[in-house]
């Protein structure tokens, strides 16, 4: 105790000070912070690791949101707090949150707990990088590459590039400005003035984040054209020249259909094959929105409803 307190006099004395801020770094306890880091794993470990596949444990505390924001004292102050507040609040932060990995717990987009992919997870957020480039992120670069690589791989390219994204939505809206890109180039530069009113074709099960990207990128959500017939392929033909006379005639340039494999609600997959010929007959952007079902391409039984989805 002796010798860390004369550490931290030491370092306060060695401080550059301007108008009270200090420029050379935050003066902190570093010996504090990893006890600090110590016992707040230890309570992961025994409050969440450890009762994570306990049915005797609840799924969740729950407590209505007026009664839940007392309890938890969620004012922001100008001060800190002591240690031992701060883990308190790290016991009622678990006790309070539903318990995604409880054997009990069934919700689409959950898949109880992996320990090995908790490690990696704390690795990343003690190293803290930002994969954007080598220099700042050699690793994890790298790791990403890899993972894009056999990605590509599931889907039957030989060959192609990746991003990933936070969501379903922001890669529909990627998707869509990718579509939007390739039938008009100039709109990088010269906006959307002077283009024909853009439509798009998808199924009426599809996400609501294909209206929602629509409208943030200036096509609209009128512009959506949604058909059942992308499900029901037996008709799709026909349907869709019907639907392409009559945006022609409507002054309208149809520029992307959008696929679904897995809709939200019924789970359904559309009959990718079949989509990708009349779009490859018609010039039209092929998007398929796989967040829902691309897992199936892991799987020698399933991988079959996304047929055609390399295409």
């Amino acid at each position: 105790a002796g010798n860390c307190k004369q550490e931290m006099l030491q370092k306060k004395k060695n401080a550059v000070l301007v108008d009270g801020v200090v420029l050379n770094g935050p003066i902190m306890d570093s010996k504090a912070g990893e006890k600090f880091v110590e016992e707040a794993c230890k309570i992961i470990m025994e409050e969440v690791i450890q009762k994570a596949d306990d049915v005797t444990e609840k799924v969740c505390e729950w407590r209505a949101p007026e009664t839940l924001k007392q309890i938890l004292d969620l004012e922001m102050r100008d001060t800190g707090e002591s240690h031992q507040k701060l883990l308190q609040r790290c016991r009622d932060v678990i006790q309070y949150s539903v318990k995604t990995s409880h054997p009990r717990f069934f919700n689409q987009l959950y898949a109880g707990i992996d320990y090995y992919s908790l490690v990696a997870r704390f690795i990343t957020e003690a190293l803290n990088p930002s994969v954007y480039t080598y220099e700042v992120s050699p690793v994890f670069l790298l790791v990403e590459e890899a993972v894009i690589k056999k990605m590509i791989e599931f889907i039957g390219w030989e060959e192609g590039d990746g991003i990933f994204n936070p969501g379903g939505s922001v890669s529909n809206m990627y998707a869509m400005n990718l579509a939007r890109y390739r039938f008009c180039p100039e709109i990088k530069e010269k906006g959307l003035s002077g283009l024909p009113r853009l439509v798009l074709f998808t199924s009426e099960e599809c996400h609501y984040s294909m209206k929602k990207a629509a409208s943030f990128l200036g096509i609209g959500t009128e512009n959506v054209q949604g058909t059942n017939t992308v499900v029901k392929c037996r008709r799709l033909r026909n349907e869709n020249q019907r639907i392409k006379r009559d945006v022609k005639y409507l002054g309208s340039a149809p520029f992307l259909v959008c696929a679904t494999a897995g809709t939200t609600v019924l789970g359904a997959f559309d009959p990718l094959d079949k989509i990708a010929d009349i779009c490859e007959k018609h010039g039209l952007w092929l998007h398929v929105d796989a967040s829902w079902g691309g897992s199936a391409l892991l799987s020698r039984k399933h991988s079959r409803l996304l047929h055609g989805i390399h295409r």
